[in-house]
């Protein structure tokens, strides 16, 4: 009954369209991860990646959502640091954030180098791409932007406003209907990505720089100051307004270059002749 009259209220609804498109916003970097890192897998394999890809991440903020009284604990600081030229509050939440930033620059700038460079042992990088081992990264990534995703939605929706069971009913229908429009775009999005090479490319350089602002926004949520300068957080919609213009730009070369054959990457190349071997 709560639920209900929570839902006949017009701000219930703002807030849920709100948080909503957030919550989709916030997803696509995770789109192109998912986008680069099953397209690495067999033709018949990529969907189901994908999908349990997604699914993770709906049970991650769902879950993370019921944990809300622990999430904000990771907020308190855990270590305190005091010295002359730096001092600063380390948190888990920090924590977190960090080594996700670390893992995205790690896998973006591998990812580059295996597209472009390539693999010398062929069996190495068919043990590597595994579909095990694929799901596995995808579903640490989900862990870290889950936390930026259910943060995002505490900050959003008022539990004084609407009472714990109606702020929590709008942000799980919000996590759920984001994360189903995403798994409907998810499989064009994925044909998009994997047949243009630059987009591949510059969805890497994008996960280069999402893990830079979360390197960023780690220190700033620890309050590290160094010789006195704190270091503050980078506006995300800078990192946005970066993404969509190097896009259109993008956009706007692929339609003067129309009909042209695209280069082939190193691991597409690998990946089609497992999927001819496959189809003999």
């Amino acid at each position: 009954m709560e639920i209900l009259e929570t839902f006949l209220l017009p701000s219930a609804w703002i807030a849920l369209l709100t948080l909503t498109f957030l919550e989709i916003v916030l997803g696509v970097d995770n789109i192109v991860f998912l986008s680069i890192m099953s397209s690495k897998l067999p033709l018949e394999q990529q969907p189901r990646a994908r999908t349990i890809g997604l699914s993770c991440a709906m049970l991650f903020r769902i879950l993370l959502l019921f944990c809300i009284s622990w999430l904000m604990k990771l907020t308190q600081p855990i270590i305190t640091i005091d010295t002359s030229w730096f001092d600063g509050s380390i948190s888990g939440q920090s924590l977190i954030v960090f080594f996700g930033g670390l893992f995205l620059l790690y896998k973006s700038v591998t990812e580059i180098h295996h597209k472009l460079e390539g693999m010398e042992d062929h069996g190495r990088e068919a043990k590597k791409t595994s579909f095990i081992s694929v799901v596995v990264q995808i579903i640490a990534l989900d862990i870290v932007f889950s936390f930026d995703s259910v943060l995002t939605a505490v900050g959003l929706v008022s539990f004084n406003e609407f009472g714990y069971v109606g702020a929590m009913s709008i942000m799980v229908t919000a996590v759920v209907i984001s994360v189903v429009i995403m798994l409907l775009f998810s499989g064009p999005v994925s044909r998009f990505v994997n047949t243009h090479p630059t987009i591949q490319i510059l969805g890497l350089s994008f996960l280069i720089l999402i893990g830079v602002m979360l390197l960023v926004e780690a220190a700033h949520l620890s309050q590290i100051s160094i010789f006195g300068s704190v270091v503050g957080e980078i506006p995300k919609g800078y990192i946005y307004f970066a993404i969509a213009f190097s896009l259109l730009v993008e956009f706007f070369n692929m339609k003067l270059r129309k009909g042209s054959k695209p280069v082939q990457l190193k691991d597409s190349e690998l990946v089609d002749n497992k999927n001819q071997e496959n189809n003999k």
